[in-house]
């Protein structure tokens, strides 16, 4: 009764002012760190340590005339010490998790694999040491005893293990970060990385749903990181006009003309035409058919019109890759690709940006006497 007393009495002195006056000295602290400390209860889990330490140091006076007893009271307290170190390692851990998270350099970084796998080693080691307090052996023989179950531990923990390695390889490699876009078409994922930990990969979809992924799936199968998407500043358009291919023709004077209205070619058409002219007198061709010699199409023109267009276009990046191509016909027409990339990044504003270029294109090819091809229902679809 006197040891369960003092034991108490110690306790309750230690969380009343102790405790309670660190809580004080926290509060009125600018830091924010130790308030997490605090949050975690870590000084709380250490004053467990005074009444346990009365205990060892107590039982052999007190219970001196019960002396069978005082070897299981010390190993009692023993292993309620390492219970007691192992969860004030495992809080401060926590806590320090929760204060990287708040820190920018360390803000993408996998903190909870390590924090984890930190976690498993703690308890590990908390249960070597126990199982050698109780069966008064040294844990070093203890462990040396344990080698015989490797092969059964590496099954155990074979995702673990998995997990670490591919948490190391994701880090060094700087492969993964939260709040990287990624899409695994494998696993139906398509959205940002909410939380990387030892086994697991936190995927938000963009329909809100979420996706668990293994981490070690990051290694073993492909995955698209859109990070350098987002670092650039730009984001890629890339789409195609499906022209039908009997609408394309040589121009006549007459169209040049009309097409010399048209501000963005004006220039073009000028230079143009003064190269071709050039050209056919120096190879005397007989411009009495338009087959000889060098002419201007409808199509080439309207390549040149998109070009034009996209330039003056102050949505898109002129600093990086711009063009407009043709790409090989096939049964669904001559595709014209529009190959560019947008300033703005965000979803809508990107889709709407896109949607500007193409209505607007889609709109002009019959001012080129083009068509577009359409299949199976449109008019060029049979």
């Amino acid at each position: 009764m006197i040891l369960l007393v003092v034991c108490l009495l110690g306790n309750f002195v230690t969380r009343k002012f102790i405790v309670q006056g660190i809580r004080k000295l926290i509060k009125n602290s600018k830091n924010d760190w130790d308030d997490i400390l605090l949050e975690k209860e870590v000084f709380h889990s250490l004053s467990t340590l005074v009444p346990l330490i009365f205990i060892q140091y107590l039982s052999v006076p007190i219970l001196s005339n019960f002396s069978d007893l005082i070897p299981f009271v010390h190993i009692a307290v023993k292993v309620s010490l390492v219970l007691v170190i192992a969860s004030v390692i495992v809080k401060t851990l926590k806590a320090l998790e929760e204060v990287s998270t708040r820190l920018t350099y360390f803000k993408d970084k996998p903190i909870s694999s390590y924090v984890q796998l930190a976690n498993i080693m703690i308890y590990v080691v908390a249960a070597i040491l126990i199982f050698a307090t109780i069966m008064d052996r040294d844990p070093v023989a203890l462990l040396g005893a344990l080698g015989a179950l490797t092969a059964v531990l590496m099954l155990v923990f074979k995702d673990t293990i998995l997990g670490l390695v591919a948490s190391i390889q994701l880090s060094s490699h700087d492969m993964v970060r939260v709040g990287d876009w990624v899409s695994m078409p494998k696993y139906g994922t398509d959205g940002d990385v909410l939380e990387i930990t030892l086994n697991t990969v936190k995927v938000q979809n963009w329909d809100k749903t979420i996706s668990t992924i293994p981490t070690y799936a990051f290694i073993s199968d492909s995955f698209k990181n859109w990070r350098g998407m987002t670092d650039s500043g730009a984001r890629r358009i890339k789409r195609s006009l499906n022209i039908n291919m009997t609408s394309i023709k040589f121009c006549t004077d007459k169209e040049i003309a009309h097409y010399k209205n048209i501000e963005l070619l004006k220039n073009y058409i000028d230079s143009i035409q003064s190269e071709i002219a050039t050209h056919n007198d120096i190879n005397e061709h007989d411009k009495s058919s338009l087959l000889n010699g060098r002419n201007l199409t409808n199509i080439g023109l309207f390549r040149e019109y998109a070009l034009q267009y996209l330039l003056a276009n102050e949505n898109l990046r002129t600093d990086l890759t711009l063009m407009v191509r043709q790409l090989e016909p096939t049964e669904n027409g001559l595709p014209i690709e529009i190959y560019c990339f947008s300033k703005n990044i965000a979803w809508v504003e990107y889709e709407a940006i896109q949607a500007d270029i193409f209505d607007h294109l889609l709109s002009s090819t019959s001012n080129f006497d083009l068509e577009i091809f359409q299949n199976p229902t449109g008019k060029f679809g049979g």
